[in-house]
């Protein structure tokens, strides 16, 4: 999967054991779905996924791991992959913005970009294979780029990688989960938890200023394909400056978050949240005790890559010093009063 600075790969393994652990879990929306990364593990696991998010790179990697089914659209997008690596570059847009103006890609490999996401394009596949083939072509991408894991700036000099060729592989697309088909959605969070429905629910939202389209918008660009005006030396879309989430504003966040939390119809909930986020602690512990009996699991990790290298000025020398190296994530874990869960944990 693509690299992502809000990735809980190294909480997969706690996020599942939590909901396996839930009595009469088989159904789970995942309201932030980001690269889906949790969203598919639980679909392996069995688990029928309502996966959400408001961007359109997420809902095109929500479609291919969790909505699409390996039986359905394997075969034809293994053909198309084939297809599509066969393709010579072409220059235009893609490859001026981001490969000129901007230094994200070398190229050779933004003209093939370019060339590979047009065929897609004028393909008119169905949306789960376009998901497919648009996720390959994303995750190829990723492998060939120059940056930190953040697309708001680009390195200095070209990363080792992006001097290798692009080459399209085959996403790791699943069967069916055994509880039901998954689905994937394109809403704002709070138009979200008024239309799905499951058993539970996990909820991972922004924790701060930082806008994933802001840190992401190559991969916006790349799904929407609009060739969009753009800004500053990342070429950023015009549109990063507008499209907003609540979630990334101070004064806003924790009202949005109690509105979601409120609104959603799941009788269990996970929330992921950082110690570095805009809302309190307790405030949060407040708001989730409304909805049942709380508990928290925390977990110490490495912050971001950006905060390891440190901080240098426009001219490549390093100012500053970062704070701190680490940071705290919980887990909240919220299940109705009558559930008895997790022996051995605390409640808070």
């Amino acid at each position: 999967m693509i690299k992502y600075i809000g990735s809980k790969r190294v909480l997969v393994p706690a996020i599942l054991g939590t909901i396996e652990s839930l009595p009469g879990v088989r159904s789970v929306i995942d309201l932030f779905s980001g690269t889906s990364r949790v969203g598919h593990a639980l679909k392996r696991a069995g688990y029928r996924v309502h996966a959400n998010d408001h961007l359109a790179y997420a809902h095109a990697l929500a479609r291919c791991y969790v909505q699409a089914d390996r039986d359905r659209v394997a075969q034809n997008a293994q053909k198309l992959i084939s297809e599509f690596n066969r393709l010579r570059g072409r220059h235009g847009y893609f490859t001026t913005t981001f490969c000129e103006r901007s230094r994200f890609f070398q190229p050779k490999n933004g003209a093939r970009i370019e060339a590979i996401r047009d065929a897609i394009a004028a393909k008119g596949l169905d949306p789960e294979l376009e998901a497919v083939c648009l996720v390959s072509l994303m995750e190829a991408a990723d492998r060939v780029d120059s940056t930190t894991g953040v697309q708001m700036a680009y390195l200095k000099q070209w990363a080792p990688r992006a001097h290798n060729d692009l080459e399209l592989r085959m996403p790791d697309v699943l069967e069916q989960a055994r509880n039901g088909k998954g689905s994937a959605h394109c809403l704002e969070a709070i138009e979200a938890v008024g239309e799905l429905h499951a058993d539970a629910a996990y909820v991972d939202p922004p924790y701060n200023q930082h806008s994933y389209l802001g840190n992401y918008h190559v991969w916006e660009t790349l799904v929407r394909w609009d060739a969009p005006e753009v800004y500053g030396v990342a070429c950023k879309r015009s549109d990063c400056k507008q499209r907003k989430s609540p979630f990334n504003f101070k004064t806003k966040a924790f009202e949005s978050l109690q509105l979601v939390l409120d609104r959603l119809r799941t009788r269990c909930l996970i929330v992921s949240f950082n110690n570095e986020g805009y809302v309190e602690r307790a405030d949060m512990e407040a708001v989730l005790r409304r909805r049942g009996r709380v508990f928290v699991i925390e977990k110490d990790h490495k912050r971001y890559v950006g905060a390891q290298i440190g901080i240098y000025n426009p001219g490549g020398q390093k100012v500053g010093t970062v704070s701190h190296l680490r940071n705290k994530e919980y887990l909240y874990v919220v299940v109705p009063p009558d559930v008895d869960w997790y022996p051995g944990l605390c409640e808070l």
